[in-house]
């Protein structure tokens, strides 16, 4: 997409049909072709859908959307947005065709989903198992979609071999593109000496493997301690553009090579420690694969970009800017309140099997009767069951039975897997679009 070219707004290519047995939608409702829905003008807070029920704040999710590649862009970098955090497929596509490079998934199935949507440019950013398991059924996915532009993650010699028996079985695929990953705290090789082997391992494949650059996530080295952190993910940045150099002196100057790092929360550090090495090269990419920063909320994320600012790391047109207050958070749970027992206690019909809990409590945000909003009320989550929350309140706060609450959340990884479906709604809360996902 060029610089003029416009924005594209959110949109719908896979019409289903919804029911009240999903989420949200109204009892009584049966057979409702999603692509009208933006017709029954529903509102979460207006006691019409059952709750409790997620939202996505479009404008939200393309105002981040539009920020987060304008600064990949002015930085020099691509962006493949990770998928595993919505698994919605129309989403993934809409950052496609605001100008990402490509689409991340975290594994075989998660592929399968993205090229089914029309999604071709896949990371696979993660190892994908044996030769009697993954590896094969790698190949078997390869050889339904052999259009498909595919990198995946290797971290040991053993792991290349699996995907090097697979391809040499299944001579009619083509080479498989191979990204040497580096890591610390989760998957990864822990040095270079790990890492040389495993390129020598798939220089060693006959041609059906190829190097295709150097792969690491720097979130999975974060510390309690912040200046530890900055130590830990500062060296494995390091050995990473080191061994993109050493790639590239092995593969010679004419051949392709991506770099990708870059959660939501280190973004900038991996900008700052790799694109120098990456620009200085001329045939290679920077990708980041940041999935979460689309989506923002009100706990962990805004606290880290809380943290983004305190280093000074977000620019935008050459001038530093607050990543905090640029983006915005553009998920919602709405619930019902239930019973007010006590006179400093309110519980809403929404729990452990609702709502993000793994990284903060949800954060009450406004509070609505008869779909009208009252004046914001001091009520904070403490605990959650299987199917309620509990709320502390002020014993004369004005909430009462039936009002309909409006949460922040805390993670959008772990709330957003709980619904089958997303639902898009407008600057005035109405649902504009239904966006299936695809969990398993």
């Amino acid at each position: 997409m060029t610089e003029n070219s416009p924005v594209p707004a959110l949109a719908i290519r896979e019409n289903f049909l919804l029911d009240d047995r999903i989420r949200g939608v109204p009892p009584g409702t049966f057979g409702l072709d999603s692509s009208l829905v933006a017709s029954q003008r529903w509102h979460p807070a207006d006691g019409r859908m059952s709750l409790p029920v997620l939202t996505l704040d479009e404008e939200a999710f393309i105002a981040n959307r539009d920020l987060f590649l304008r600064y990949a862009r002015e930085q020099g970098a691509m962006v493949a947005p990770h998928a595993k955090t919505p698994m919605a497929p129309d989403l993934a596509r809409s950052l496609v065709e605001a100008g990402a490079w490509g689409t991340t998934v975290a594994d075989i199935r998660q592929a399968a989903v993205m090229l089914k949507a029309g999604l071709t440019r896949l990371i696979v950013a993660n190892e994908v198992g044996g030769g009697s398991g993954g590896a094969n059924r790698l190949a078997a996915l390869v050889g339904v979609w052999p259009g498909v532009e595919l990198f995946v993650f290797a971290d040991s010699v053993a792991a290349v071999h699996a995907l090097a028996e697979a391809w040499r079985t299944n001579a009619k695929l083509p080479p498989l593109r191979v990204l040497v990953e580096l890591g610390a705290g989760r998957s990864g090789a822990r040095t270079t000496g790990e890492a040389e082997a495993i390129a020598d391992a798939v220089d060693a494949a006959g041609g059906r493997l190829l190097i295709a650059g150097v792969a690491t996530y720097e979130g999975a080295a974060a510390q309690p301690d912040p200046g530890r952190t900055e130590e830990v993910i500062s060296a494995l940045l390091a050995m990473t553009a080191d061994m993109f150099l050493r790639l590239r002196a092995r593969v010679g100057g004419d051949v392709p090579l991506i770099v990708t790092a870059g959660g939501s929360v280190f973004f900038d550090k991996v900008v700052a420690a790799l694109s120098p090495a990456v620009s200085r090269d001329g045939n290679a990419t920077l990708v980041l694969r940041s999935g979460a920063i689309f989506f923002h909320d009100h706990g962990v994320y805004d606290r880290s970009l809380g943290a983004l600012d305190a280093r000074n790391g977000f620019a935008v047109g050459g001038v530093s800017v607050s990543a905090r207050n640029s983006f915005r958070p553009a998920l919602r749970l709405w619930a019902e309140v239930l019973s007010r027992p006590e006179p400093g206690l309110a519980i809403c019909g929404m729990g452990l099997r609702d709502v993000s809990f793994d990284q903060g409590l949800p954060m009450v945000l406004a509070v609505f009767r008869t779909g009208k909003p009252l004046p914001v009320a001091r009520a904070d989550v403490f605990k959650l069951n299987d199917q309620h929350a509990f709320l502390t309140i002020a014993p004369d706060d004005d909430i009462a039975v039936g009002d309909v609450i409006e949460f922040g959340i805390s993670h959008p990884c772990t709330c957003l897997d709980r619904y089958r479906v997303i639902f898009g709604v407008d600057a005035a809360g109405h649902v504009r679009h239904a966006f299936p996902t695809y969990f398993g």
